[in-house]
C-alpha cells in the first residue's frame, strides 16, 4: 500500500520531500501536486519506474507521450536542442505556469525515449513539485491522473486519490486541493507556435 504524504505547498517540509524522493529514486511512482491537476510520477533515469507508468497507463512505453517536469528553464536544456531567441521568450514568460510545451528532444534524452523527435516539457508553478525535481536533481517523468471517465473529485481531493492509487503507486502526496483542469500544450517546433489543446494556462503569452 502506498504512503500518503502531508506535504505544506507554503513551505514545504524537507524532510517529508525526501522521504518522496528516496521513493523516486528507489524505483517508485508518486502521485503529487502541480499547478494543474494531480500527476503520475517517476524518476526519469529509471526504467523499471517508467515501465510501471506505461503498464498502468496501457501503453507501449516507447509510445508514450509522458512529460518531462523539470525544475527551470536551465533543466529543460538538458534535453531539448538549443531555442531560438522568440521560443526562449516564451518560455520564460509562461514559466513556471500551467504549461507543456512540446520541443525537439536532443541526444541526451534517455534510451526510452530515443527514437522520440519532441517532448514535452513543464516546470509547474507549485513548490512541492519544484522542490522535488530539485531535490531529486533530475526532471520527474509525468503524466496526468484526469480521466474524462472518472468522477472529477478524483483530480482535485488527494484523500480520493489515495483510496483509488493507493495499490498501484507507492506514495501520494497530499499538498490540497487539486485544480481539475490540464495545462495548455503549446507546440514550439514550427515555425509559428501552436496550442494543441487549451487548458489552464492563457494563451495570451505570443
Amino acid at each position: 500500500m502506498a504512503k500518503f504524504i502531508k506535504i505544506y505547498p507554503d513551505n514545504p517540509n524537507e524532510k517529508e520531500i525526501q522521504k518522496v524522493v528516496k521513493i523516486l529514486k528507489d524505483g517508485g511512482l508518486i502521485i503529487y501536486p502541480t499547478d494543474t491537476v494531480y500527476g503520475l510520477g517517476c524518476d526519469i533515469t529509471n526504467t523499471k519506474a517508467l515501465e510501471r507508468i506505461a503498464k498502468i497507463k496501457g501503453i507501449k512505453l516507447e509510445k508514450a507521450n509522458f512529460s518531462f517536469v523539470c525544475n527551470d528553464l536551465s533543466n529543460i536544456s538538458d534535453y531539448v536542442k538549443s531555442l531560438d531567441t522568440s521560443s526562449f521568450k516564451i518560455l520564460k514568460r509562461a514559466l513556471p505556469g500551467p504549461y507543456t510545451f512540446i520541443l525537439e528532444g536532443n541526444n541526451n534524452l534517455p534510451k526510452e525515449f530515443k527514437k522520440k523527435k519532441t517532448v514535452g516539457i513543464r516546470v509547474p508553478d507549485n513548490s512541492i513539485a519544484l522542490e522535488l525535481v530539485k531535490q531529486l536533481g533530475n526532471p520527474i517523468v509525468s503524466t496526468s491522473i484526469y480521466d474524462d471517465d472518472e468522477l472529477i473529485e478524483y483530480t482535485t481531493d488527494p484523500e480520493l486519490i489515495f483510496e483509488k492509487w493507493q495499490n498501484k503507486v507507492d506514495a501520494v502526496i497530499d499538498g490540497g486541493y487539486g485544480d481539475n483542469m490540464a495545462s495548455t500544450i503549446i507546440d514550439l517546433t514550427g515555425n509559428e507556435p501552436e496550442v494543441i489543446r487549451e487548458g489552464k494556462g492563457s494563451i495570451d503569452i505570443f
